[in-house]
């Protein structure tokens, strides 16, 4: 910061002009290609209506380290590509560059992604103008300064990436321990879901006494399937039907998709309880309810029944080694998915740093104003 702050001061002490993308860069649509024409692997990625690249091709129309944006599609989503690339007819890029460093357009254009989302024609296909763009005034700074905040958000970009690649690892870790301390043959005592556990299907969503947010008086929660928070139907005062801790198992839908519950709720339509007994530890059948694989009927509409759940085998090792494997993976669940204290978490930090810096960087007093 110190040195950047330094060349402001040197060689834009007054403000910095601003352009427009038109006057500084050569907005330009790409080239047709069709799916049959591409590869599934490569050294040419095709971007089309997508950040994620359509396929390979063989052959190149845009250098590397330039920045685009998609027409169509995921319309306004910006990317940049450090390698020889192919701009399909659904994506525009940025070329001929005038004064101005690849990097530094991508950056600044995170910036005023909120208002190139407010121009998408939204329609059967999400659409924009390439006028959005060629319009849109841009600071421009020397280049030792352009190249200096590119080379600082770069820094903030490159630990993000690597906090990204450290959770992936350690959830991988966190799989490979799941499956080894979860993995028991006939040293252990074997009984059905339905001998260790008390099974019931949700019900009907509370009518008369329904919030979508928590409040003094509606407090009791609402699941229904659904992954994480989209579970959360909302909250109620009615009486909670199950008042024990238990783990649910999503019927249809997201089938199988298995939560642990420590406070009293409610389950609805498409959700199955199971309260265990005292011969198994809640937290341990909810890890080990992660690697069952289920016999979905293939007839009818796909779903999960008590009948088909209550057959499932489980383990029982002794209450002394479920604890021992619950607490094991118990610090594997927070360091992968806590959002307050894991790698989550800081994660998250990272990126409010990095968008703070990132809008702070590209803020620039107008020379002349």
């Amino acid at each position: 910061m110190n040195k950047l702050e330094e060349l402001i001061n040197k060689l834009c002490p007054d403000g910095v002009e601003y352009k427009t993308l038109g006057e500084v860069s050569k907005i330009n649509r790409g080239v047709r290609v069709t799916r049959d024409m591409l590869s599934e692997t490569g050294i040419i990625p095709v971007y089309q209506n997508a950040l994620t690249p359509l396929g390979f091709f063989e052959k190149s129309n845009r250098s590397q380290f330039t920045t685009f944006v998609i027409s169509a599609g995921a319309a306004g989503q910006i990317g940049f590509c450090d390698v020889d690339f192919w701009a399909a007819d659904d994506c525009y890029t940025f070329d001929n560059l005038q004064d101005c460093n690849p990097k530094f357009i991508y950056y600044f254009l995170k910036t005023k992604q909120t208002f190139i989302d407010s121009r998408v024609r939204r329609g059967s296909i999400p659409r924009i103008s390439r006028d959005v763009f060629e319009k849109l005034e841009i600071p421009v700074p020397p280049l030792e300064v352009q190249n200096e905040i590119v080379r600082i958000l770069d820094k903030f970009t490159e630990l993000e990436a690597e906090l990204e690649a450290e959770l992936e690892a350690r959830r991988r870790q966190y799989e490979y321990y799941r499956d080894s301390l979860l993995t028991f043959g006939d040293d252990v005592e074997w009984k059905t879901l339905g001998e260790i556990a008390k099974l019931s299907a949700g019900g009907d969503v509370p009518k008369n006494a329904f919030s979508r947010t928590r409040t003094q008086e509606f407090n009791i929660p609402i699941f229904s399937n659904g992954i994480g928070e989209n579970a959360l139907y909302g909250f109620t005062n009615e009486d909670a039907k199950i008042s024990e801790p238990c783990i649910s198992i999503a019927a249809r839908g997201t089938i199988g998709y298995t939560a642990l519950h420590i406070e009293p709720f409610i389950p609805v339509v498409r959700l199955i309880c199971a309260i265990p007994n005292k011969s198994i530890n809640v937290k341990f059948l909810y890890y080990y309810m992660q690697l069952v694989r289920y016999n979905i009927p293939k007839s009818g509409i796909p779903q999960l029944t008590v009948p088909n759940v209550q057959k499932i085998n489980i383990p029982i090792p002794s209450h002394s080694e479920q604890q021992r494997i619950v607490a094991i993976l118990d610090r594997f669940e927070s360091l992968c998915n806590d959002i307050t204290s894991g790698l989550p978490a800081e994660i998250e930090a990272r990126h409010k740093q990095y968008e703070f810096y990132r809008e702070k960087l590209l803020t620039f007093k107008k020379k002349g104003a």
